[in-house]
């Protein structure tokens, strides 16, 4: 855990679950190399900060949330 109290590392289902996506996409992104992933416990995980940044960042390549249409 982290000093705030809250865990520093996810589990792929967790993070997706935080995502409000299937596990799949968190598992394809990871194969891309589009998620950063570190070994926990010999299990991996992806780290807190990684779950931040795709919540605070674009979902498709900076396209706007209604398709780019204006």
């Amino acid at each position: 855990m982290s000093n705030n109290g809250r865990p520093a590392y996810f589990a792929v289902r967790k993070a997706a679950w935080i995502l409000n996506v299937e596990p799949s996409t968190i598992s394809r992104a990871i194969r891309l190399g589009t998620l950063r992933t570190a070994q926990r416990n010999g299990r991996l995980a992806i780290p807190a900060s990684e779950v931040v940044r795709l919540l605070n960042g674009p979902t498709d390549n900076g396209a706007t949330q209604d398709g780019g249409r204006q």
